[in-house]
């Protein structure tokens, strides 16, 4: 590690104190766990008139209260002793009976124990990060797998918790630190004839290789962010072609109003999707059209934003008036647009087969004509855009930030050593970009980041 860098290990946060939740669902339950970390875990279990575990075995126990010895719960109980456990802390897990009472009554005896407290959100994780146990990454993936709606989410986060962001990070900042390394020695030992020559010229080529790969892994598109956060997609046209009757169709409930009258929509409605894994955001939005209605320009105003923010459009339009397209709607149709002919059923077929260039997928939301070729159609692009990728991707806001202040970095080192600028000067950006790689997975200067991280999180995580 270079200078100033650190990894917390072997510490116990907040001094003593050992905590204790609930980790499993809600009550009641089947079977409800209590997970206990701390130096007085083996204390609560002795007070609880446990002892004599063997570590990592599941021992059938009767929980007593500490005090007056009346039996709580026949339990099935786990040791693990420090460091081989999830937070690098002694651990202990009850397994008891999933009642509200069961659970109460030994949380109760639980606090009546010297040092025992409650557990703050996350912060079983976050003490597995402190003592080592996992990086940054890992402890962001494992939020993300607890919050996965989707198969394609699970998947990103399991590939996540398993540590392939942060060994491709790790990876990274070692070639940085190595290169470092040798520019110092460069540097400081210029003048000595056993040193190898040309080792600044070794660590400028490597150098750009790796800022190569930084540019291809930050233009994913926003891939994995996506992918964790939901793709936003937009219906949008002309009033009363049938955009909310297809999100009804999509969300396979009645998300939106359905009504002949033209304007009926007059706000984003959104509706949250499981489209062939991915977690999609549809928005249902107002009728472009000019109206002298207040209300309704506000919507219509709303319904343009939206499709300019979106990830994909779906612009539908009415069969029998494709012709007659409005400029406004003419120009929203881009390569994220999928164009849609709805109303065949009335009779009309689509007298357009492309339009700006796109194929037209003729449909009749009334009748069901053509829309599992339409829905397939989406499912597969946003799958192929936001899909799972086959190589670990950003994931989060703050891993594009630092991944960029990594990247600039590197530019500068790259651009001084082109310009033949004092190599002093030009080494501070490679410590700049390895503590920058850093702060992605929790090597260094964390402190100020980890009530971020750890807040989301669910209690007894």
């Amino acid at each position: 590690m270079t200078s100033g860098e650190h990894k917390i290990q072997n510490q116990t946060p907040s001094g003593a104190r050992t905590i204790f939740a609930l980790a499993s669902g809600a009550l009641p339950a089947g079977v409800a766990v209590v997970r206990l970390s701390g130096p007085a875990s083996q204390a609560a279990l002795e007070a609880l008139g446990v002892s004599g575990l063997k570590a990592r075995t599941a021992s059938l126990t009767r929980l007593t209260e500490p005090h007056t010895k009346e039996i709580l719960d026949d339990a099935l109980v786990f040791w693990y002793p420090a460091p081989a456990s999830y937070t690098g802390e002694d651990v202990a897990e009850l397994h008891l009976h999933g009642g509200r009472a069961v659970v109460a009554a030994v949380s109760e005896a639980l606090l009546s124990v010297p040092g025992l407290a409650p557990a703050e959100p996350g912060e079983f994780t976050r003490r597995a990060f402190e003592n080592g146990k996992l990086d940054l990454t890992q402890a962001e993936g494992i939020a993300d797998l607890i919050d996965a709606e989707t198969e394609a989410q699970r998947r990103q986060a399991l590939r996540q918790t398993e540590g392939k962001l942060g060994e491709l990070y790790e990876r990274w900042r070692a070639i940085l630190i190595a290169a470092l390394a040798h520019l110092e020695a460069d540097i400081d030992f210029a003048e000595d004839e056993d040193l190898p020559t040309g080792l600044a010229d070794n660590v400028v080529a490597g150098l750009k290789n790796l800022q190569n790969s930084m540019e291809d892994h930050l233009a994913d598109g926003h891939r994995g962010e996506r992918l964790r956060d939901g793709v936003y997609v937009a219906i949008v046209g002309p009033p009363n072609v049938g955009k909310s009757s297809l999100l009804n169709v999509l969300a396979r409930r009645e998300a939106a109003i359905v009504s002949g009258i033209a304007g009926t929509t007059r706000d984003v409605i959104d509706v949250h999707l499981d489209l062939g894994g991915v977690p999609v955001i549809v928005a249902d939005t107002a009728g472009l059209r000019a109206t002298a209605d207040e209300i309704e320009d506000e919507g219509v105003r709303r319904a343009l934003a939206r499709a300019a923010a979106a990830d994909l459009k779906i612009v539908m339009l009415e069969a029998s008036a494709l012709g007659q397209v409005d400029a406004r709607t003419i120009e929203i149709i881009d390569d994220n647009s999928v164009v849609v002919a709805n109303k065949i059923d009335l009779g009309a077929q689509a007298t357009e087969t492309q339009i700006g260039g796109h194929t037209v997928f003729p449909v009749s939301v009334q009748t069901g004509a053509g829309l599992p070729e339409l829905i397939s159609a989406i499912e597969n692009i946003v799958g192929e855009r936001f899909g799972l990728s086959a190589a670990p991707g950003l994931t989060r806001q703050r891993h594009r930030e630092a991944l960029t202040t990594c990247a600039e970095s590197l530019g500068r080192f790259l651009a001084a050593a082109d310009k033949n600028l004092p190599a002093e000067l030009a080494a501070e950006d490679i410590r700049l970009a390895a503590r920058a790689l850093g702060r992605i997975t929790g090597r260094i200067d964390v402190e100020d980041l980890l009530d971020i991280v750890f807040r989301d999180f669910c209690i007894g995580k």
